[in-house]
């Protein structure tokens, strides 16, 4: 099999590094520390463990605890040296030209533990601290062509495995049963395994297969579904409960290709489903296609989340819209990259405009107590002229 080269390209990090040094200079922070294991990917091509110093001007320092060889094999950057223990931090920079005095440190403290915080504040005494965290989400939120390549492999896998699952689903067998035989398929196409969150505590297992009341359980996750889970240790997603005939199966999963997210939800039934469950199923793909209509350049998050809360309640289903007892979520979708919860969100009072490069899942989704969820998520690029969709695999419910 001819597996293409997954390391990021030299022009690649170039870009996104001067992308951030152009951020930083503006901001006036002299150095940033990037140690967060994604945005670390995502600046230097490895996950190894260590820290990437970038100087607002000048060539990046990668410094890596564990592994170097692997890191230089994976990098394309210039500068990959040893860390010899976080303690050695201020020496390696120093000996390697950068300044272990820097007036002002930018650091990522949307993510950042308190004790890396404080450990940095004792290496850098004389520094400003700052956070640097939205600058970075800013740059990672627009994407680039190779990026968008991987993204849209990982939705033509995510409509495959759509597409596979129906032959999974029978009635009377479990939740977790049917979930371990679609994610199978999921793995032979590379599925990575694991799905990425920035948020704190936020974690996710390829994501959510469920059926009828189970769907409705609330949970602790961001999402407009929880589910059981097999026990509280877990908390959401498929559980113990036998699928039956003719309930609403939900079908919420996220393929990875490449560290690359496409979200993905389509609603199947064993059966025939009942009329007001197909009723519900088409307003959510109406309000889908109306917001994807207003889905352009300049638009605001905010704005589809106030469009798609308003066409919710026209068509008569404002009180299962997005969750079936409060608290309620308040984002009608989200950004994904190399993280399922990325900039921009389509949320209550976002301003930010979109802008083209931008990779968006949509999901308008009914709660109906007593009998599932149904609606329907897809992916799609932001372009100059408005929406390309990437998961194409119809929308309408799945009979099996």
């Amino acid at each position: 099999m001819n597996i293409p080269d997954p390391r990021i390209p030299v022009e690649e990090l170039d870009r996104r590094i001067a992308g951030l040094q152009t951020a930083l200079s503006a901001a006036d922070v002299a150095l940033a520390l990037i140690v967060q294991n994604v945005d670390r990917y995502y600046f230097s091509g490895t996950l190894q463990d260590g820290v990437l110093a970038v100087p607002a001007q000048g060539q990046p320092l990668l410094l890596i605890r564990k592994s170097l060889d692997r890191a230089r094999r994976e990098s394309a950057l210039n500068r990959i040296e040893a860390l010899p223990s976080p303690k050695a931090l201020g020496d390696q920079l120093e000996r390697h030209g950068l300044t272990r005095c820097p007036r002002t440190l930018g650091l990522e403290m949307d993510v950042l533990p308190a004790t890396l915080y404080e450990a940095y504040g004792r290496t850098f005494p004389g520094a400003e601290r700052v956070d640097v965290s939205m600058a970075i989400r800013t740059i990672r939120a627009v994407k680039s062509e190779w990026e968008l390549d991987r993204i849209r492999e990982a939705a033509r896998c995510a409509d495959q495995v759509a597409a596979l699952a129906a032959a999974h689903i029978r009635p009377g067998r479990t939740e977790i049963e049917i979930a371990g035989g679609i994610e199978a398929e999921a793995r032979r196409l590379g599925h990575q395994g694991l799905v990425r969150m920035r948020m704190f505590g936020g974690e996710l297992f390829y994501g959510h297969f469920m059926a009828g009341p189970s769907t409705t359980e609330p949970s602790f996750l961001a999402s407009p579904t929880g589910g059981m889970g097999v026990s509280p240790a877990m908390a959401q997603g498929a559980g113990w409960r036998p699928v039956a005939r003719g309930e609403p199966i939900l079908l919420d999963y996220v393929f990875v290709h490449d560290g690359y997210i496409a979200d993905h939800t389509r609603i199947f039934c064993i059966g025939p489903a009942p009329v007001d469950v197909i009723r519900a199923h088409a307003a959510m793909c109406e309000i889908e296609s109306t917001l994807l209509a207003e889905t352009r350049p300049g638009v605001t998050g905010g704005q589809l989340y106030d469009l798609a809360v308003a066409r919710a309640d026209a068509l008569g289903y404002g009180r299962w819209f997005l969750g079936a007892e409060a608290p309620r979520i308040t984002f009608v979708g989200h950004g994904v990259g190399l993280e399922l919860d990325e900039l921009p969100v389509l949320a209550k009072g976002q301003r930010t405009p979109l802008v083209p490069g931008m990779v968006i899942a949509v999901e308008p989704k009914a709660v109906i107590p007593g009998i599932g969820v149904v609606g329907v998520e897809n992916t799609h690029q932001v372009t100059a002229h408005g929406i390309e969709p990437l998961t194409r695999l119809p929308s309408t419910i799945i009979e099996i």
